[in-house]
């Protein structure tokens, strides 16, 4: 038999697909190990590929698709451990759909932000998934769209709805916490907010104004500091020196909160006994001190994955209309909220004379 006979027997994707009895489409996700594929079909086809001897031409298929399976990520703080978890959700998504993925950190710079996408649009990447540095323009998510790329944002936007986002529902969280301190009787509550301008701040501000707002009588302070361990300890030193502060604290991270319970202690206040304190992103951390600091648990992880899952979607198709989605956050408590001062006197008064 000559090499163009042999080379004309070769097994096609058609094959593949008449054979596990799915359509073209939907082999070619399984070859390409896409994400969107029920695990019953993937093993349909996989099995398909294996009885008529079916090799998947990476190389062929790359030429025709022009695809480097890779995707950029750009995130704008790295020592944040929220962060980490956010990375490890997308990775663990897009490793298993075949691809790789070029980590980039901006440091809340938009000019670094717009070297790396540069960079990564020279090698290629299919697509980009970007949590925006603080000042990035509205025209930054527009030109890559006109650039034909695919992209989505996570955890804050620019675009305002322009193109695809993943991040977190604030609402829910931000209420169980402000709930929670009122029911222990803390009417003078303090909120920690971020000095970078993005709409992250701008949504969590927001969530803890309106939760107050369901409560009468319930006075705030607001804070802005930047969102450090030490500018975090500072301000808890402040705090704890003046008797007309807030009796609990809401913090717009853990970074900040975890900064705060340092300077608390240091200063002689003990979270949960003479000032509540809360946090935001419950990253692991917040279990390890102790008292341990409550804090509004956001899934960084579950959402990486599904801002992963998303990109891949508008990879495949480009001409959907942009899609937001949203994760549910709620309170953890932990021992670092308490009943104000004078209601924990008042107990302890009322427990003495049983």
């Amino acid at each position: 038999m000559s090499e163009k006979a042999v080379r004309r027997a070769r097994p096609t994707l058609m094959d593949v697909a008449k054979k596990a009895g799915v359509s073209r489409a939907t082999a070619s996700l399984v070859v390409r190990k896409s994400p969107l594929v029920s695990e019953d079909t993937r093993a349909a086809v996989q099995a398909a590929m294996a009885d008529i001897g079916y090799v998947y031409n990476v190389g062929a298929a790359r030429m025709r698709a022009a695809r480097s399976r890779t995707i950029g990520l750009i995130i704008p703080n790295l020592s944040n451990t929220f962060f980490g978890e956010l990375l490890a959700g997308i990775d663990e998504v897009i490793d298993a759909a075949g691809l790789a993925t070029f980590i980039a950190h901006s440091g809340e710079s938009p000019a670094k932000q717009d070297g790396f996408v540069n960079r990564m649009r020279e090698h290629g990447v299919d697509g980009l998934i970007i949590c925006p540095a603080a000042g990035t323009e509205p025209g930054f998510m527009a030109q890559l769209k006109d650039w034909g790329m695919p992209v989505g944002e996570v955890l804050r936007t620019v675009a305002r709805g322009n193109v695809d986002y993943t991040g977190m529902d604030q609402s829910g969280g931000m209420d169980s916490a402000v709930s929670r301190l009122v029911e222990l009787g803390h009417t003078h509550l303090g909120f920690v907010s971020g000095s970078l301008d993005h709409s992250a701040r701008d949504e969590r501000l927001g969530a803890f104004r309106s939760a107050v707002l369901r409560h009468n009588h319930v006075r705030t302070t607001e804070k802005i500091i930047d969102l450090t361990h030490a500018e975090a300890i500072m301000l808890a030193q402040r705090v704890a020196a003046d008797p007309s502060a807030p009796t609990a604290w809401i913090c717009h991270n853990d970074v900040v909160a975890l900064g705060m319970h340092k300077g608390f202690c240091d200063a002689g206040l003990l979270p949960g006994r003479d000032v509540s304190l809360i946090g935001y992103d419950n990253v692991a951390e917040a279990d390890l001190v102790r008292p341990g600091l409550a804090s509004v648990a956001t899934e960084p992880s579950e959402i990486g994955a599904l801002a992963a899952r998303q990109l891949l979607r508008r990879i495949d198709n480009s001409e959907a209309p942009p899609e937001r989605i949203t994760v549910p956050s709620h309170l953890v408590e932990r021992g670092s909220m308490g009943p104000a001062p004078l209601v924990a006197e008042g107990l302890t008064r009322e427990l003495a004379r049983i």
